[in-house]
C-alpha cells in the first residue's frame, strides 16, 4: 500500500472519529458498586440470628436415619450420611445451653465446611435468606451467654438487630471441639 493512501486512510478514520464523538451522546453514568452481604436466617432458642451465605453449603431437612455415636455430649446427636458422605449432627440449641431442638416440619440442618471440617447444626427453623447493605451494619447486640461468644457483628433493619453467628468461632471453640465426655 503506497503512504498517500496510507495518509488517506488514517484522515479518513480521524474524521470519522470526530463526527461519532460530535454526535454521540455521553456515556450513562457509572453506578457504585454496593456492598451486599448476604446470609440464612435461623433460630436458637427464639433468637434471630443469620449465617453468612458463604459458610452455609447446605441446609437439610433432619435425616431419616442418625446414627448415636456413643461417649459423645448430648448436643452431638450422631452421625448422617448425606450421599455418602458422613455428616456428624450437632443440636445447636442444646449446645448452647437451651432445650433439645424438636425435630418437626420447620427444623433443618445447617450444613458447613470450616476449613475442610464438615459439621451439620441442628435449628428449629429457618426462614430464609436476608440481604443487608453496608449502612445497616452495627455493633453486635449483648446476647446471653455462650450464644454471645459466637456472635461478632450485626445488622440492623425492619427495626430489628440480625446477629451474624460466626461458624468459624464456634469450629475453633474448645467447648465445640470436646464432643466426647
Amino acid at each position: 500500500m503506497s503512504s498517500d493512501r496510507s495518509r488517506e486512510l488514517m484522515l479518513l478514520l480521524k474524521e470519522m472519529e470526530q463526527r461519532s464523538r460530535q454526535h454521540a451522546g455521553g456515556l450513562p453514568d457509572q453506578e457504585e458498586a454496593h456492598w451486599l452481604w448476604e446470609g440464612i436466617l435461623f433460630f436458637v432458642s427464639g433468637t434471630p440470628l443469620v449465617a453468612s451465605l458463604k459458610d452455609v453449603r447446605e441446609i437439610l431437612n433432619f435425616p431419616a436415619v442418625l446414627t448415636p455415636i456413643p461417649g459423645t455430649q448430648p448436643w452431638m446427636l450422631g452421625i448422617a450420611n448425606i450421599r455418602g458422605t458422613l455428616l456428624p449432627v450437632i443440636d445447636l440449641q442444646k449446645f448452647m445451653g437451651g432445650k433439645a431442638v424438636v425435630t418437626d416440619k420447620h427444623s433443618r440442618v445447617l450444613v458447613f465446611d470450616h476449613n475442610g471440617i464438615r459439621v451439620g447444626l441442628l435449628v428449629g427453623e429457618v426462614r430464609g435468606m436476608r440481604h443487608f447493605s453496608e449502612d445497616q451494619h452495627i455493633e453486635p447486640p449483648r446476647l446471653a451467654d455462650p450464644l454471645a461468644n459466637y456472635i461478632s457483628e450485626a445488622f440492623q433493619a425492619d427495626g430489628q438487630e440480625w446477629p451474624v453467628f460466626g461458624i468459624g468461632m464456634l469450629m475453633e471453640s474448645p467447648d465445640f471441639q470436646k464432643a466426647s465426655l
